[in-house]
């Protein structure tokens, strides 16, 4: 669900037409609905209720810091994968107890930003790192939280770049070398092991591959306790998916996933952690474009946007469907042609969708692409020297500008000439 309707043939966002926020921030801009943001979290939350247990919202997603704060007063804490987000998730008011730290890469100089900030825990991924994560602590004369993330080799069934479980993926020690890890690490006197982490992938639609990987990390936490780990903590990381497409069969809901989580370690008397992303931010989020142009191909129209693969690049990327809709509802009974819908950017990937059904639009008209809340924004760039597009927060009847369009003088003048030019 989200608040994104019409309204007596216009398109709005909460309480606000769409179309005044783009006669006001100009287009493409991003849209976000704070009613959404809030009821998704809230889902997980109350999902969790009766267990001890915290919602961190993946930053990756959407790392706003209004979109931040705006969770972060709800309760969610937040999961991050870089020094850059660890600070902003601190500049906008999140203590370092709710904030995760994940990711593959931890640099010497991130791990000890974290521990000289506040950290809840480090997510460790190999060997190396907590050999890193250990000594740093040492050195500023602390002890790191840490939980292990284990790769429990299931196929989540999505698409191979988002794919995070399998034995062949970067994430994660085998989990035959668990306890081997796992003596490494009570060894270690800058560590403090508390629990489990494991993450199988993004914009899962079954709920089948987490079953698989919960029973193993349930099974794992009995055997690393046996061998006298104190392990009360399990982050079951997120990857829940999204319907991008409202033809598409709907996916489980958080509180399936819930029941799931309570039937498959609940025994065990453990802080549960998730860390949705996509799920909380994804449908919570527009993204409006103009027509530019609208051309007349060899057999086929194309309705060319001032929105570009640089501003939302989840179709160039995975193939990604978003629903596209137009601003103003069409009238009923409107007959629907086939278009190409691309941007301006000279790459023939510059497309977001081939012989879309759409109703008759011309140059001027507005459209909204769905499910744009999350990977949308924080994956654009300003390819082509094409500015990164305003991000718009609504709540009820207000919206606000919460990161505007930068200048051309300002992108220009970011560079730097050596003297001998």
């Amino acid at each position: 669900m989200d608040h994104f309707l019409y309204r007596d043939g216009a398109l709005f966002a909460e309480d606000v037409p769409v179309a005044e926020i783009a006669a006001a921030v100009g287009t493409p801009f991003y849209v976000y609905s704070t009613a959404t943001l809030l009821r998704h979290f809230r889902l997980f939350d109350e999902a969790l209720e009766g267990m001890e247990h915290l919602v961190c919202f993946a930053m990756k997603a959407a790392s706003n810091q209004a979109i931040l704060k705006t969770l972060a007063q709800a309760g969610a804490g937040m999961d991050v994968v870089s020094e850059g987000e660890y600070l902003r998730a601190r500049a906008a008011g999140v203590p370092g107890e709710r904030i995760v730290f994940s990711g593959v890469g931890k640099t010497a100089r991130e791990i000890r930003t974290a521990l000289e900030g506040g950290i809840r825990q480090f997510n460790v991924e190999s060997e190396p790192e907590m050999e890193v994560l250990n000594a740093v602590a040492l050195s500023l004369g602390t002890v790191a939280p840490i939980t292990i993330r284990v790769n429990p080799d299931v196929d989540a069934k999505t698409h191979a770049k988002i794919a995070t479980g399998k034995s062949e993926n970067k994430f994660g020690i085998p989990i035959a070398r668990a306890r081997e890890v796992y003596a490494m690490a009570g060894a270690m006197e800058g560590i403090d092991v508390i629990g489990i982490d494991v993450h199988i992938g993004s914009q899962l639609t079954d709920l089948a591959p987490f079953e698989a990987a919960f029973t193993k990390v349930a099974e794992l936490t009995e055997v690393l306790r046996a061998d006298g780990h104190d392990i009360r903590r399990l982050d079951l990381g997120g990857g829940l998916g999204i319907p991008y497409s409202h033809s598409n069969q709907a996916p489980p809901l958080p509180t399936d996933f819930g029941a799931l989580i309570k039937r498959t370690v609940g025994h065990l008397g453990c802080e549960i952690e998730i860390e949705p992303g996509r799920l909380i931010a994804g449908n919570a989020g527009l993204m409006v474009s103009q027509v530019i142009y609208v051309k007349s191909g060899e057999g086929r129209d194309f309705l060319i946007l001032d929105g570009a693969m640089n501003d939302l690049i989840r179709p160039a990327m995975y193939d990604a469907h978003h629903d596209i809709v137009p601003v103003i509802e069409p009238a009923p009974g409107t007959e629907e042609r086939p278009y190409d819908i691309v941007g301006p950017v000279c790459e023939s990937g510059d497309t977001f969708a081939k012989q879309r059904m759409m109703p008759p639009l011309a140059a001027g008209d507005l459209v909204a692409f769905r499910s744009a809340g999350a990977y949308g924004a924080v994956m654009s760039s300003e390819y082509n020297t094409r500015p990164l597009i305003p991000e718009v927060l609504v709540k009820d009847d207000q919206f606000a500008v919460i990161r505007r369009r930068p200048t051309f003088d300002e992108m220009i003048n970011r560079d730097t000439i050596p003297e001998w030019l």
